[in-house]
């Protein structure tokens, strides 16, 4: 069994991105099916419209392009504790927090991302990877 893989939302915008290095790393990460939470949909959703100026059509292709590219995971009330409980231990702000949980509670052993200290193990279970810590 591979181990699983979780995106945070800055990852998958690289796919997006005019940065030649960037954009082929986190299309490589796409390609091995991550898992994702609806919280990273929603966030990418968001910045595609505000900063990237896509149309709701646009917006809409993406959505379909993740949801056949990744799996996503649902949050609920045990997510939320799990997130208050990382905010408190770890320090990271509640919408970092929440990623991390998702990323736990998904059996993930690596979070990808570009905001969090590289190299940390959350839990003694997930590790922090900045998968752009060489461009």
């Amino acid at each position: 069994m591979k181990d699983e893989i979780f995106l945070d939302t800055n990852v998958i915008l690289y796919a997006f991105s005019k940065n030649i290095k960037k954009k082929e790393i986190a299309k490589n990460l796409i390609r091995k099916r991550p898992l994702i939470s609806i919280q990273v949909i929603n966030e990418i959703v968001s910045v595609l419209f505000k900063k990237f100026n896509f149309s709701t059509k646009e917006v809409k292709d993406v959505f379909e392009f993740l949801m056949l590219k990744m799996e996503v995971k649902i949050l609920n009330f045990k997510t939320v504790e799990l997130a208050l409980s990382i905010k408190d231990r770890y320090k990271y702000s509640y919408y970092d927090s929440l990623i991390i949980a998702s990323a736990l509670e998904s059996g993930c052993k690596i979070l990808y991302t570009e905001d969090l200290q590289h190299g940390q193990i959350i839990e003694n279970s997930l590790k922090i990877v900045n998968p752009f810590v060489e461009c």
